[in-house]
């Protein structure tokens, strides 16, 4: 995005992340990603329980299901009140990134949010890229999407 000439402000909202100790750890890497590439950087407080209840009923669901598109519609809710507060244009996600995120069903709830930028990170190279930078930035790459649902699946 930088080499684009997009000046993004990384937002970690992320109540859907568990444990917490989970959470505290993913956002101690992207404050080094903020730091390395000299990014400005908001924290929203973690709201473990209000994401629940976003989800609730689909908890058995599959990784992929229904519980997704809810945990994909609360945060991306999260992140276009945001950008609307501080009076943001655009925002995206880079949960696009993953190779296990299917970019297709995160755009169509995107399309709810005139601000929302329909980014496929993975295009390009973008996952390869991302498994390189971590491996050279020393960053932790979790082994589940976040949720205590996720976990187990």
């Amino acid at each position: 995005m930088l080499k684009e000439g997009w000046n993004p402000v990384l937002y970690f909202s992320n109540s859907n992340i568990f444990p917490f100790e989970e959470a505290q750890k993913r956002f101690a890497e992207l404050m080094k990603v903020a730091r390395i590439y000299e990014l400005e950087m908001i924290r929203e407080m973690y709201d473990h329980e209000s994401w629940l209840l976003a989800i609730q009923g689909f908890e058995k669901e599959r990784e992929g299901g229904e519980r997704c598109k809810r945990c994909f519609a609360y945060n991306l809710a999260e992140a276009n009140a945001k950008a609307a507060e501080l009076g943001f244009n655009h925002f995206t996600t880079t949960l696009t990134v993953s190779r296990f995120k299917d970019s297709p069903t995160i755009f169509a709830v995107g399309e709810r949010y005139e601000r929302f930028e329909p980014i496929d990170f993975k295009k390009l190279g973008g996952f390869e890229r991302s498994n390189v930078l971590s491996k050279e930035y020393g960053l932790y790459r979790q082994q589940y999407c976040g949720c205590e649902f996720s976990i187990r699946s």
